[in-house]
């Protein structure tokens, strides 16, 4: 006689949830990323800045410091597994960063993100990340031929952002100086504010200040030089174009890679 079947609950880290697990859409941390980034420093208008900072985070002392990046990224679990399906594991990414302080220590603020896809989006939700869907495109270093600035010494690259079918952002570097030095606003925990509203009468929502948890932090092939950047002025996007930049300063394209193991409270 055949052994009866076991009914299984459905169980996920995220939905969809399945019988298996293997359906969410999101897997659980460590994540690990490697990426080609595109960074453009700049002073944004401090008023402006401190109107998109939460309670809990203030300006501090350098008001107004913010970047644009543009990155290429790869990502895996521990296993590995995702790498065998690029079209799940890659993804390009559109960021504002502001410097800011939570209780006299630099942090950053991420107020806009633009994701190309679904993965990255949810999974940046689940961290507090404010990403939104767009499309993405940035010079890449070439290793051969001349279709692209190479991998080491001079070059100049290019990054562009559209969200709903209007172009958003615009960023060039002209890489000159190689350097060991990485940007400072890329080398601080990202603070993000957590928000799942309520659904059910009554339910009071998620929402509260969290900072990322990173390991096995790398940067490599970083060059800098002179830099442009273009924000949007469209009214359709009034808050980003009020961060739009009153100087630009230096520019530097780097790989990037770590491995994000989670989240932890900011009071």
């Amino acid at each position: 006689m055949d052994d009866p079947i076991t009914p299984t609950e459905p169980y996920g880290y995220t939905l969809p949830l399945s019988p298996s697990g293997t359906a969410a859409m999101v897997t659980p941390p460590p994540w690990h990323f490697s990426g080609e980034v595109v960074m453009v420093e700049y002073r944004a208008d401090p008023d402006a800045v401190a109107r998109h900072l939460p309670p809990g985070l203030d300006p501090g002392p350098d008001a107004g410091a913010a970047a644009a990046v543009w990155a290429q990224w790869q990502w895996c679990s521990d296993s590995g597994d995702e790498l065998g399906a690029p079209e799940r594991c890659q993804f390009a990414e559109f960021l504002v960063l502001l410097a800011c302080e939570h209780r006299g220590v630099p942090v950053v603020r991420c107020p806009y993100a633009w994701v190309d896809s679904a993965v990255p989006l949810v999974r940046g939700w689940i961290q507090g990340m404010p990403k939104q869907f767009g499309e993405i495109s940035q010079t890449r270093p070439v290793r051969a031929g001349r279709a692209g600035p190479p991998a080491t010494g001079a070059g100049t690259f290019s990054g562009t952002a559209s969200a709903f079918g209007q172009r958003i952002g615009r960023g060039t570097v002209y890489a000159r100086v190689e350097h060991a030095d990485p940007p400072p606003l890329f080398t601080l925990p990202l603070a993000h504010s957590r928000v799942f509203p309520g659904w059910v009468p009554g339910e009071e929502p998620v929402a509260g200040l969290v900072a990322s948890r990173v390991t096995d932090v790398t940067f490599t092939g970083l060059r800098s030089g002179p830099a442009d950047l273009w924000l949007t002025g469209d009214p359709a996007f009034a808050d980003l174009a009020s961060l739009a930049p009153r100087e630009v300063g230096t520019g530097t394209v780097f790989a990037y890679g770590e491995t994000l193991v989670g989240g932890r409270p900011l009071p």
